[in-house]
């Protein structure tokens, strides 16, 4: 089953998803299981407030 979730928690998005893409500004920017993405270092950054 799939679902559509726009959230602006990233933490939320990520604790209840298995797959996800991080849109920018309408455009796929990332993309991956919830788990790479929240050790990825560009979603750290941009959106954890990490490094």
């Amino acid at each position: 089953m799939t679902i559509l979730l726009a959230e602006q928690s990233i933490e939320l998005a990520l604790e209840v998803s298995d797959f996800a893409t991080v849109l920018q500004v309408g455009k796929s920017v990332l993309s991956g299981t919830a788990a790479a993405l929240a050790v990825d270092p560009q979603v750290q950054k941009a959106y954890l407030g990490v490094g």
